[in-house]
């Protein structure tokens, strides 16, 4: 019997046509271990971003800042920083990534990072800290192009079932950072913790550097388009016109967007729960790290399911499933019905993020593949800006339940608009997404 290409990758390359395969074709054999690396990149410099939470206010007040509520307001705009820097440059490093390679992209997200991140660890005042995280996101993002690589390598149709797995190690360097931020400042110090970050991703560059294999033909890889990147004919034979792509972006936006509508207010509503004021902010940590380990669990299994039945069903059930476990946490009692409902919405929103990106892959030209993805990270960063925005102004207008079912509400209305774009995309096309 004939192996299956893709689990003999040598066949494909041993073709006689092997040498006007397209760029998935020629890193069949790579694939595999690129993600692996990118999972592990993916992890740790996640981890270093995100472990500066428990501490980032205390680092704030070390730098001069003395009132608390402003020390309140330059946390959150230190932390925002680096995803508005990343919602920026993300289409950049995307289209870059088509005319380069995706590997230089690794490279120099990894390079950038460990450097700015251990001058964190010797700003003066708060306004270099600022600029500083800004900078990581706009030379950084590691795991946006990761995202690119593994979308653009995998093959077809594992393509959600890798993504997945590549969303796991990202979703889980999110839940462990903040622990490792909350052990290593009593050991290193705050400055300390910052450098022990920079050299946890230089790590990273390394492996990247001498571990990640990568076949780019500029010859081949970067010909002229003779099509825009939003209406093209894909490799399937078919045309993907603007109104699905724009879903797919606005799909993408609003998996952060629900996730992070409650943070501002997360430790606000928990104390209303009646949580004692000593042990307000170690419970809050955990409600916050809860939906991210109900993704851990489901994200792979999701993103194979999209293989199987499609990623447009995956979308669309998937936000219904997230407005429906979304509108109960309005209702809670105790600060426990409110984890175990974030678990549950967690492992609802990690089957969009898989089928999203596969989605994205096969929406355009090959050769206009890192750019889509790098809009598709955009949108993903500026829902994680914006929904922080729109949960506290929502909490101020209306109270707090509110921000729940206004959440909920776009869910529904993003879920419409996604059965709309499968309708139309099933018109287009034959084969599944």
């Amino acid at each position: 019997m004939k192996p299956h290409p893709d689990s003999d990758p040598s066949a494909q390359l041993n073709t006689p046509t092997a040498s006007v395969t397209s760029y998935a074709d020629r890193n069949a054999l790579y694939w595999r271990r690129n993600l692996a690396i990118c999972v592990f990149g993916s992890f740790t410099t996640l981890v270093s971003l995100s472990m500066l939470l428990p501490f980032l206010p205390l680092y704030v007040h070390q730098l001069g800042v003395e009132s608390e509520s402003a020390v309140i307001q330059w946390s959150g705009v230190a932390f925002s920083a680096t995803f508005l820097g990343t919602a920026v440059t993300a289409p950049l490093w995307g289209h870059l990534a088509d005319r380069f390679g995706r590997k230089p992209m690794l490279i120099r997200a990894a390079l950038g990072m460990a450097i700015v991140m251990s001058l964190i660890g010797v700003a003066h005042n708060v306004y270099q800290l600022v600029a500083l995280r800004l900078i990581a996101g706009l030379i950084g993002g590691y795991a946006s192009a990761s995202t690119v690589m593994v979308g653009t390598q995998a093959p077809r149709d594992r393509a959600g079932w890798a993504l997945g797995i590549l969303s796991t190690g990202a979703l889980a360097g999110n839940l462990i950072g903040p622990l490792v931020g909350g052990l290593l400042p009593p050991l290193l110090g705050i400055r300390g913790t910052f450098f022990a970050g920079g050299g946890m991703i230089a790590i990273t560059a390394l492996l990247t550097l001498f571990g990640v294999r990568e076949d780019f033909d500029p010859a081949r890889d970067t010909k002229p388009r003779t099509a825009s990147t939003v209406t093209t004919v894909t490799s399937g034979g078919h045309r993907t016109h603007t109104g699905i792509v724009a879903a797919i972006l606005v799909t993408a936006m609003m998996v952060l967007l629900a996730n992070m509508s409650i943070e501002p207010i997360i430790t606000v509503y928990i104390g209303q729960l009646g949580v004692d004021s000593a042990h307000l902010t170690r419970v809050a940590g955990v409600v916050m790290a809860s939906s991210a380990l109900g993704s851990i669990l489901t994200a792979a299994r999701l993103g194979a399911l999209a293989d199987r039945i499609g990623s447009w069903r995956v979308i669309v059930g998937c936000l219904i499933a997230t407005a429906l476990v979304m509108v109960p946490q309005a209702f809670v009692t105790s600060w426990w019905q409110l984890a175990l409902l974030r678990v549950l919405m967690g492992m609802t929103l990690a089957g969009l993020l898989p089928a999203i990106g596969k989605l994205a892959r096969h929406a355009v030209d090959e050769r206009s593949t890192g750019k889509m993805l790098g809009y598709l990270q955009s949108a993903q960063f500026s829902g994680q800006v914006i929904g922080p925005v729109i949960g506290g102004q929502i909490a101020v207008m209306f109270g707090l339940p509110s921000v729940f079912f206004m959440t909920a509400a776009l869910l529904v209305a993003c879920s419409l608009l996604a059965n709309r774009a499968r309708t139309a995309s099933a018109r287009q096309a034959p084969q599944p997404a």
